[in-house]
C-alpha cells in the first residue's frame, strides 16, 4: 500500500505502550500514534482510549526516511465544536491553577465593579492641550512630584521587605 501524508486510513491497533500506540495499516505497514495524538482531551493512560485489536481511523502526519510513519487519531476525527470565545489556547475557566476562579465559559468577562459604562456624549473626557498650563504645575513639576512620591513608596516597601527577611521568628 502506498501511503500519502495528509490522507486518512483505517488500521488495527497492534500494540500499546506508555508513549503511544502502534497501528497496522496493512500486512507490512505499521505506524505509531503518539500519546498526544490519541484524543482531543488530555490522555494520561492510552488504555482508557484504545485497546489492542481495535479498528481506528488515522491520519498520516509524516513518513520518515528511516521508514517511521507518524499517525494521528485526533486529526482523523472531525474537529470538536469550539465554545464561544475559545481561541484555541488554554481552557476558559475550570482547572487553571486559580482555584477554579477564572473567566466564565462563553467568553463573557464581567466588569470588576458595578458601574455603568461611561456615556461620553454628555460628559466628554478631558483633552490634553500642551499649550495650556493646568494651574501652576507644568510637566516638569508633575514629574518631580511623581518621582518623589514614587521614591518614598519604594523606600517604605524596601524597609518592610528587609524587616521580613531579618525576622527571627522565621528562623527555627
Amino acid at each position: 500500500m502506498q501511503l500519502e501524508v495528509g490522507k486518512i486510513y483505517e488500521g488495527k491497533v497492534t500494540g500499546i505502550t506508555k508513549f503511544g500506540a502502534f497501528v497496522e495499516l496493512d500486512k507490512d505497514t505499521t505506524g505509531m500514534v503518539h500519546i498526544s495524538e490519541v484524543a482531543n482531551t488530555f490522555v494520561s493512560e492510552i488504555k482508557d482510549h484504545l485497546q489492542e485489536g481495535q479498528t481506528v481511523k488515522v491520519k498520516v502526519l509524516s513518513m520518515g526516511e528511516d521508514g517511521k510513519i507518524s499517525l494521528s487519531i485526533k486529526k482523523a476525527q472531525p474537529a470538536p465544536p469550539k465554545k464561544m470565545g475559545d481561541k484555541g489556547g488554554r481552557p476558559m475557566g475550570g482547572n487553571n491553577n486559580r482555584g477554579g476562579q477564572g473567566r466564565p465559559q462563553g467568553g463573557f468577562r464581567p466588569r470588576r465593579d458595578d458601574r455603568p459604562p461611561q456615556d461620553f456624549s454628555k460628559n466628554p473626557p478631558p483633552i490634553y492641550d500642551p499649550n495650556q498650563k493646568s494651574g501652576n504645575a507644568d510637566f516638569e513639576d508633575m514629574l518631580s512630584k511623581f518621582k518623589a512620591s514614587s521614591d518614598e513608596k519604594f523606600s517604605d516597601l524596601k524597609k518592610i521587605t528587609d524587616n521580613k527577611r531579618r525576622s527571627p521568628s522565621r528562623r527555627k
